[in-house]
């Protein structure tokens, strides 16, 4: 059988995306490299105002608002997408919060917001696009976006968000071997520290010196740019990984090695 040729192979062509958190940073990145190889991405976000912003600038992209943590919200995106453009081929749970907040300090409502959007929210999307793509037959592709910290915890401050991100990895690796058999791939993008409006933002309240020791500590010497999750991102969504199910591609300059 002949080979497809590599430029058919990283084209979206006729395809249908949805990005949640797709208004800024990581997921606006990804949003755009989606775009530019051919799918229609649908920018789902609470911020309504950058996310009609992005879906104007991207131009083969619209807009829906979604809190992920309500299942309305996400039963409604996964269906006003599916009745619009008739069909979803690819899922990239982006969306995702990190209070920092030390354990004995966290207040409990801090604590369930973050698990009802980084891990249930992304539980739901997950199975309502699955339900779609199944009922469609059409197999599909799920691309969750979850953190060096689902492997290691990178710092004091972050325990519901590390409880959160680890739940995504489990879930990526259980949920991947359950839908394969429906021709659905299911893999997880771990990104190590990437400069971003919501880091930045996050930033104040993280100690500098934590900042600062983190930085030293990946060998290449720099943080990470939307674009080099978005570009996995895109090699995840594509033939490109045709065989690739209940992966985890980590990205982040080298941390985990130190």
């Amino acid at each position: 059988m002949p080979e497809t040729p590599l430029s058919e192979m990283i084209r979206l062509d006729g395809q249908a995306a949805i990005v949640t958190g797709g208004a800024k940073g990581i997921g606006r990145g990804i949003a755009a490299r989606l775009v530019e190889a051919g799918a229609h991405v649908v920018i789902a976000d609470v911020d309504e105002q950058a996310g009609t912003a992005t879906a104007c600038e991207l131009g083969a992209a619209s807009f829906q608002r979604a809190d992920l943590a309500s299942a309305r919200d996400i039963e409604a995106l996964i269906e006003d997408t599916v009745g619009r453009l008739g069909r979803v081929d690819i899922l990239v749970n982006n969306a995702g919060i990190y209070p920092f907040s030390p354990a004995l300090e966290m207040a409990i409502d801090d604590w369930d917001r973050v698990h009802a959007i980084n891990l249930r929210g992304l539980f739901l999307a997950s199975r309502a696009f699955a339900r779609a793509a199944i009922a469609r037959g059409s197999g599909g592709v799920i691309v969750n976006i979850g953190s060096i910290d689902s492997l290691h915890p990178s710092g004091v401050g972050l325990v519901a968000y590390d409880a959160s991100k680890g739940g995504v990895l489990m879930f990526t690796r259980s949920f991947a071997l359950e839908m394969a058999p429906h021709g659905i791939r299911v893999n997880m993008i771990a990104p190590g520290g990437i400069t971003t409006e919501g880091v930045t933002t996050a930033q104040g309240g993280v100690p500098t010196d934590l900042i600062t020791q983190f930085l030293a500590r990946v060998p290449m010497g720099r943080w990470g740019e939307p674009d080099d999750i978005a570009t996995m991102a895109l090699v995840l969504s594509t033939p490109l990984s045709g065989y690739v199910t209940g992966a985890v591609v980590v990205v982040d300059g080298g941390r985990l090695l130190t």
